[in-house]
């Protein structure tokens, strides 16, 4: 299915505009960025909203001299190189990008520059870029900075659940950005006293064995790592979690504003306006291989009380002074 921008119809419209009150955009042209996610398309994720904002505040604007081309794979990732083609086909300016399928993908055709918005794991220890100083190639982006973030995830496991001694990571196998994330986190269980029930999924069928799985020998709360097939299954992680009174974390706000218990987590609207930056630097004239993939700037911690409470789970208050977030 194509999807042509974030209006529904706008990305389809002759934007011929002029570019008044456009910051560092001096010429008529129309610029056409698109976009391409794993699972469901960026118009019905916090991404999308934040790009076209953070576009904006460099000059290019939907209506004027911007046209958003939106792809989405829908959890069939094989259908990704002839996503990026028919963009490419489009004659798209920059390609925009979430997780590791489509930025590898990207990589591989390598005849377009392309952003990333995170949920690569590591983009050097992948292949995907030579370093984050200087990427190289096609790529430059926003990491997840994941290493950093698999220690405080657990961490405030514990801290909800002092007796906590075993934590099930429920992620894509077939994902080697989000499986060097696993082992990441590993590492950083190790550090906490923990172990891990490492249950790596490939389709949809494996939730109900890595479900069973989890049944026979039941941890004490779960990690999801996120990517398209774990996302599009999120609300039967819930389901299972709310069945078996089990604390769950989570890596992003947008899952507990959806029901999930807590996350931590780079801010996914930030994430994407810094994106929106480097856009406007490659719209520029600017090389990819020369902008530094970044850091994400902003994190959020968030509690949903209600799942809280469903769950009966008292949360402490020393955990409740630490949330950005608390969802009631």
């Amino acid at each position: 299915m194509k999807r042509r921008d974030f209006l529904r119809c706008l990305g389809t419209l002759p934007l011929t505009i002029g570019t008044s009150g456009a910051r560092g955009q001096t010429s008529s042209k129309v610029f056409r960025v698109g976009t391409l996610s794993p699972g469901t398309p960026m118009t019905e994720s916090v991404y999308g909203p934040a790009l076209v904002r953070g576009l904006a505040q460099h000059g290019y604007v939907l209506g004027r001299n911007l046209i958003i081309e939106t792809r989405a794979a829908e959890g069939h990732l094989e259908r990704i190189p002839a996503l990026i083609q028919d963009l490419i086909a489009s004659r798209i300016d920059v390609l925009v990008v979430q997780g590791f399928p489509p930025a590898l993908a990207a990589k591989q055709i390598g005849t377009v520059p392309t952003v990333v918005l995170g949920g690569t794991g590591d983009p050097v220890a992948t292949g995907l870029i030579e370093s984050l100083a200087r990427p190289g190639g096609t790529i430059t982006g926003i990491s997840d900075v994941s290493v950093q973030l698999s220690p405080k995830r657990l961490e405030l496991l514990k801290e909800l659940t002092p007796t906590l001694k075993q934590v099930a990571m429920l992620w894509n196998a077939d994902d080697l950005g989000m499986s060097l994330r696993v082992r990441e986190s590993e590492q950083a269980a190790k550090a906490l006293n923990l172990s891990v029930q490492a249950l790596g999924v490939r389709e949809p069928n494996d939730f109900a064995a890595a479900f069973a799985a989890m049944i026979r020998h039941m941890p004490d709360s779960i990690l999801m790592v996120s990517d398209s097939l774990t996302l599009l299954n999120r609300r039967r992680v819930f389901e299972f979690s709310a069945a078996h009174r089990l604390p769950a974390i989570y890596e992003f706000e947008s899952l507990v504003r959806d029901g999930g218990l807590m996350s931590y987590g780079p801010d996914q609207g930030g994430s994407a306006e810094r994106g929106a930056a480097l856009v406007g630097h490659i719209l520029r004239g600017a090389n990819p291989a020369e902008l530094p993939f970044e850091n994400p700037t902003r994190f959020t911690f968030a509690i949903n009380l209600k799942t809280a409470t469903s769950l009966g789970i008292t949360v402490p208050p020393a955990l409740l002074v630490q949330a950005d977030v608390l969802i009631e």
